[in-house]
């Protein structure tokens, strides 16, 4: 039996290759290196101008705040929790307003005025605590009755009143201050006194005294009989009195009655 040999002749269709690549899918969309490159910085560059802008919105809230403000006081704020902030922040008065925002933006907001003698609490975490009257220490007995509820240790690490800076060693000064209606009182009776007893009361705070003084002149003239010895109140300030008040009272006469 002849056994017939099987050649194996070569084909005519070429084998697979592994390079061969499927034909591209006219669906897909592929971007350029570059525009991806420039996909991935333009996040960074929107949160840099948000930043910008809530950093110049604090600064304007505190300029805001500064506005009528009486007096202007930093709370070491380290290790405070958030529940004892809220707690904090309802207890105060509406005539208050408790921030907290970085010292950077803080001083920039005070630079070139009066507040900004608080520089030496610029170091370490502040809340920031704005009084809008003139009652201060009703407005700073909130922290006091909070520090002992609470036992907490944190302390004012400075304040700002008509221009000068109180250190933590000097709030009691502050706190012991008379109301308005004891200086009042006070004017009243120097009213009635020698001239240099009014001086020497009106060296208290009190930036509403201007308007007791007319009321109270306005009631004795008429009183008097329109009989009146007018003495130039600034010529007195300019001696005896503090700075804020000579720039109260500039143009402002005050009467005494023998």
């Amino acid at each position: 039996m002849e056994t017939t040999a099987l050649l194996s002749l070569p084909s005519s269709k070429p084998p697979p290759s592994r390079t061969h690549f499927r034909p591209a899918n006219p669906f897909s969309i592929s971007f350029p290196a570059t525009h991806k490159t420039s996909v991935s910085h333009r996040p960074i560059t929107i949160k840099s101008a948000i930043s910008r802008t809530k950093k110049e919105e604090t600064v304007e809230i505190v300029k805001t705040q500064l506005e009528n403000c009486y007096l202007l006081a930093a709370i070491k704020y380290t290790g405070f929790t958030v529940k004892q902030f809220q707690d904090f922040r309802r207890s105060l008065p509406e005539s208050s307003k408790l921030i907290v925002a970085k010292n950077t933006l803080v001083y920039k907001a005070i630079e070139g005025t009066p507040w900004e003698a608080l520089k030496p609490c610029m170091t370490g975490m502040n809340a920031w605590l704005f009084v809008h009257t003139e009652e201060i220490p009703e407005a700073l007995k909130p922290y006091r009755d909070f520090q002992k509820e609470k036992k907490i240790e944190n302390d004012f690490t400075g304040a700002v009143f008509e221009g000068k800076f109180y250190g933590p060693g000097d709030f009691k000064q502050l706190e012991t201050m008379p109301s308005r209606a004891e200086i009042y009182a006070k004017i009243l009776g120097a009213l009635q006194g020698p001239a240099i007893g009014l001086v020497g009361t009106l060296q208290a705070p009190a930036r509403d005294v201007v308007m007791v003084l007319k009321a109270y002149v306005q009631k004795l003239e008429g009183e008097s009989g329109g009989q009146k010895k007018e003495i130039i109140f600034q010529m007195i300030a300019s001696q005896f009195l503090m700075p804020v008040y000579r720039k109260s009272f500039s143009r402002t006469h005050v009467y005494f009655f023998e």
